[in-house]
């Protein structure tokens, strides 16, 4: 997946949760509107993608307050002490791990921040076309570019 689609992916999920995409993109990156497409490619081009991810306003309609949010945890190895005194290592395997939290977009933007990559920590929580077979294809893009 392109980072050109991955954004298009994660600004519709924004935008079914209440996200102004235009607004955003108008008021706090100053550029003028031509369509959402063209707002995406602006943002896919170099780093400016991290302004839209580090947004309260996108993140707080990305992460819906109180909605139920699946996500993977990926295998962490870290080593502790061990009950009898030694240093051991400890491997968990990854798993599904779900939440409920009403401030869930803080909690998000925070480790958004550590990530080494904001994207790949992003794509997580995005609902995939796997996921979308038994839902009609619409095109959010349309409803863009007829806005005011």
């Amino acid at each position: 997946m392109t980072r050109f689609e991955l954004l298009q992916l994660l600004v519709g999920q924004a935008r079914a949760n209440g996200f102004e995409f235009r607004r955003w993109y108008v008021g706090k990156l100053g550029l003028p509107w031509k369509s959402a497409l063209q707002a995406i490619e602006t943002l896919a081009a170099g780093r400016r993608y991290y302004a839209l991810l580090f947004s309260h306003e996108f993140a707080s309609s990305f992460w819906k307050p109180g909605e139920l949010m699946t996500f993977q945890v990926p295998t962490q190895t870290f080593t502790r002490k061990m009950p009898d005194g030694t240093i051991g290592t400890v491997y968990r395997k990854a798993y599904t791990r779900r939440s409920t939290r009403e401030d869930a977009w803080k909690y998000h933007l925070r480790e958004l921040a550590v990530a080494e990559e904001p994207l790949r920590y992003m794509r997580r929580y995005l609902r995939v076309e796997d996921e979308l077979d038994d839902e009609p294809e619409t095109v959010p893009w349309q409803e863009l570019d007829d806005e005011d």
